[in-house]
């Protein structure tokens, strides 16, 4: 079995329910894979049963904050529980990535102070050995294998393949890219943030499980301006509609449609195009593939 964990459901806007963006799906005999590391990831990461270390694979969709804020929490985490010990972890997003990553745990970045001591300190060094470290302690960049990827690229892991695809979003400011994920259970797509787009249709064509960003009502969105680079409820439906896919999980939900009164509209406005299976996700839902 497959499960999918939303880790992150929610937007740059903060709520108590939800906050930026982030999906683990962990597998019965094969490392967890994460798509996106938003704020808090690590910790929500955790309270969903999975430790830091479980994760050997990261794909990255784009580097807006609410998409990334916790990665470097999340490495510098995954750098120190693992004590050497894993194969490196696997890191993968669009164009800058590798120096994205390089800006926060590279020689030259944010967190080296702290790494630095943390390989020196003899306090460190003597909890890195009781957790089976041999010295002298790596870099962090030195467990980290890390590639940007960009659209038609693909990546084989141990029982599962992603696919990645251009998204339509913040172009020329930020690349952006969705994700398709294929294994022996079935398929499921991470969009990422974008407006409807055929790049996008076409990577979750007859997929399982669409997980699709559903930032407000749509008549709202359409109205204000908010739509172009981003899905509301129609766009969302639309998609999983063209795409022919089985289930359709709301998730990047802005505030106002994910309140509680707003949820039941949002699920029923989407299904007047969309005939699958809709879910208005929640972050701790563990959805089985």
């Amino acid at each position: 079995m497959v499960k999918i964990h939303v880790v992150g459901s929610g937007t740059p806007t903060p709520t108590a329910e939800r906050f930026g963006s982030a999906f683990a799906v962990e597998f019965e005999a094969s490392p967890t894979v994460l798509f996106d590391c938003g704020p808090a990831a690590t910790h929500k990461l955790v309270k969903s049963g999975i430790w830091p270390t479980d994760v050997r694979y990261i794909f990255l969709t784009h580097h807006h904050f609410d998409h990334v804020a916790d990665l470097p929490c999340f490495l510098m985490c995954w750098w120190d529980q693992n004590a050497g010990l894993r194969p490196k972890l696997e890191l993968y997003g669009p164009s800058d990535t590798e120096l994205f990553t390089a800006d926060l745990v590279g020689p030259r970045g944010a967190f080296a102070r702290d790494w630095r001591a943390r390989s020196s300190h003899p306090l460190s060094l003597r909890t890195y050995v009781s957790r089976g470290g041999i010295p002298p302690r790596q870099a962090p960049l030195d467990d980290i294998d890390v590639r940007d990827i960009s659209d038609g690229d693909v990546i084989r892991g141990p029982v599962w393949t992603v696919l990645a695809a251009r998204a339509v979003h913040y172009q020329p400011f930020l690349e952006s890219l969705a994700y398709r994920l294929e294994t022996s259970h079935g398929a499921v797509v991470f969009t990422g943030d974008t407006e409807p787009c055929r790049q996008v249709e076409d990577l979750a064509r007859g997929a399982d499980i669409l997980f699709c960003m559903c930032w407000d009502h749509q008549a709202i969105m359409d109205g204000n301006g908010e739509c172009e680079g981003q899905c509301g409820t129609i766009g969302a439906a639309e998609m999983a509609a063209a795409s022919g896919v089985k289930r359709l999980v709301l998730v990047h939900t802005g505030p106002a449609v994910s309140r509680v009164d707003e949820q039941e509209k949002a699920v029923r406005d989407v299904s007047s195009v969309f005939h699958g299976e809709v879910l208005f996700a929640a972050e701790g839902d563990v959805i089985s593939l």
